[in-house]
Protein backbone atom coordinates (compact mmCIF):
# COMPACT_ATOMS: atom_id res chain seq x y z
CA UNK A 1 0.00 0.00 0.00
CA UNK A 2 2.79 2.47 0.83
CA UNK A 3 5.04 2.08 -2.70
CA UNK A 4 0.99 2.28 -4.18
CA UNK A 5 0.78 5.53 -2.41
CA UNK A 6 4.06 7.05 -3.68
CA UNK A 7 3.43 5.75 -7.35
CA UNK A 8 -0.23 7.79 -6.89
CA UNK A 9 1.66 10.62 -5.65
CA UNK A 10 4.98 10.77 -8.15
CA UNK A 11 2.12 9.99 -11.13
CA UNK A 12 -0.10 12.87 -10.02
CA UNK A 13 3.11 15.31 -9.18
CA UNK A 14 5.00 14.19 -11.93
CA UNK A 15 7.97 15.02 -10.12
CA UNK A 16 10.14 13.28 -6.80
CA UNK A 17 12.17 15.07 -4.44
CA UNK A 18 15.36 15.92 -5.45
CA UNK A 19 17.83 14.12 -3.05
CA UNK A 20 19.25 16.68 -1.89
CA UNK A 21 16.35 18.17 -0.49
CA UNK A 22 14.73 15.26 0.54
CA UNK A 23 17.98 14.92 2.63
CA UNK A 24 17.20 18.86 4.05
CA UNK A 25 13.61 17.62 4.97
CA UNK A 26 14.71 14.95 6.79
CA UNK A 27 17.86 16.78 8.73
CA UNK A 28 15.08 19.60 9.71
CA UNK A 29 12.83 15.97 11.50
CA UNK A 30 15.59 15.22 13.23
CA UNK A 31 16.65 18.31 14.67
CA UNK A 32 13.38 18.91 15.73
CA UNK A 33 13.42 15.62 17.29
CA UNK A 34 17.01 16.23 18.85
CA UNK A 35 15.86 19.74 20.16
CA UNK A 36 13.63 18.14 22.31
CA UNK A 37 12.38 19.30 24.66
CA UNK A 38 13.19 23.03 23.92
CA UNK A 39 9.74 23.63 21.89
CA UNK A 40 10.73 26.78 20.13
CA UNK A 41 13.57 25.28 18.41
CA UNK A 42 11.42 22.59 17.49
CA UNK A 43 8.81 24.50 16.46
CA UNK A 44 11.62 26.03 14.02
CA UNK A 45 13.20 22.85 12.88
CA UNK A 46 9.73 21.60 11.35
CA UNK A 47 8.54 24.90 10.11
CA UNK A 48 11.52 24.43 8.03
CA UNK A 49 10.73 20.74 7.01
CA UNK A 50 7.71 22.18 5.72
CA UNK A 51 9.05 24.80 3.95
CA UNK A 52 11.12 22.74 2.19
CA UNK A 53 8.10 19.80 1.68
CA UNK A 54 5.55 21.97 0.35
CA UNK A 55 5.90 21.04 -3.47
CA UNK A 56 5.61 17.78 -2.51
CA UNK A 57 2.77 16.14 -1.59
CA UNK A 58 3.69 12.99 0.94
CA UNK A 59 6.44 14.84 2.46
CA UNK A 60 4.06 18.07 2.95
CA UNK A 61 1.74 16.20 5.00
CA UNK A 62 4.21 14.46 7.25
CA UNK A 63 5.81 17.76 8.37
CA UNK A 64 1.88 18.74 9.33
CA UNK A 65 1.63 15.14 10.77
CA UNK A 66 4.93 16.44 12.75
CA UNK A 67 3.66 19.67 13.71
CA UNK A 68 0.20 18.23 15.16
CA UNK A 69 2.18 16.01 17.28
CA UNK A 70 4.62 18.85 18.50
CA UNK A 71 0.90 20.96 18.97
CA UNK A 72 -0.64 17.63 21.18
CA UNK A 73 2.16 18.08 22.97
CA UNK A 74 2.13 21.68 23.67
CA UNK A 75 -1.08 21.19 24.69
CA UNK A 76 -2.00 23.76 22.38
CA UNK A 77 -5.69 23.48 20.83
CA UNK A 78 -5.73 26.18 18.05
CA UNK A 79 -2.52 24.72 16.77
CA UNK A 80 -4.02 21.07 17.48
CA UNK A 81 -7.00 22.30 15.43
CA UNK A 82 -5.43 23.91 13.12
CA UNK A 83 -2.74 21.06 11.87
CA UNK A 84 -5.97 18.45 11.43
CA UNK A 85 -7.21 20.92 8.97
CA UNK A 86 -3.97 21.45 7.20
CA UNK A 87 -2.76 17.36 7.07
CA UNK A 88 -6.36 17.20 5.21
CA UNK A 89 -5.53 19.22 2.60
CA UNK A 90 -1.35 19.70 2.47
CA UNK A 91 -1.28 16.70 -0.22
CA UNK A 92 -4.32 18.45 -2.24
CA UNK A 93 -2.54 21.71 -2.34
CA UNK A 94 0.96 19.72 -3.26
CA UNK A 95 -0.38 18.31 -5.83
CA UNK A 96 -2.44 21.20 -7.69
CA UNK A 97 0.35 23.49 -6.70
CA UNK A 98 -1.61 25.78 -5.10
CA UNK A 99 0.14 26.07 -2.04
CA UNK A 100 1.23 29.48 -0.19
CA UNK A 101 5.22 29.09 -0.85
CA UNK A 102 7.25 30.28 2.34
CA UNK A 103 4.50 29.53 4.37
CA UNK A 104 5.55 28.21 7.78
CA UNK A 105 2.69 25.95 8.09
CA UNK A 106 1.72 27.32 11.79
CA UNK A 107 -1.65 28.00 12.48
CA UNK A 108 -0.68 31.98 13.28
CA UNK A 109 0.44 31.95 9.73
CA UNK A 110 -2.78 31.66 7.89
CA UNK A 111 -3.62 28.93 5.72
CA UNK A 112 -3.29 30.43 2.49
CA UNK A 113 -0.36 33.29 3.25
CA UNK A 114 2.88 33.19 1.02
CA UNK A 115 6.03 34.26 2.88
CA UNK A 116 9.33 35.10 1.86
CA UNK A 117 11.86 32.09 1.90
CA UNK A 118 14.48 32.26 4.17
CA UNK A 119 18.10 32.56 1.98
CA UNK A 120 19.35 29.16 2.41
CA UNK A 121 16.42 27.06 1.57
CA UNK A 122 15.82 29.57 -1.68
CA UNK A 123 18.87 28.43 -3.00
CA UNK A 124 18.23 24.79 -2.34
CA UNK A 125 14.74 24.88 -3.14
CA UNK A 126 16.01 26.23 -6.89
CA UNK A 127 14.02 29.75 -6.51
CA UNK A 128 16.58 32.07 -6.21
Amino acid sequence: MKNLMKSCISACTGKAMPAAVREAFEAELRRARDAAPDTPAMWTALERAHIISQAWARPHTRAHWHMFRLAVRCRDRSETVGQVVRILVAGAGSVTGRVPYGNTGRTAAGLFTPMPLPDDLRVLLGRA
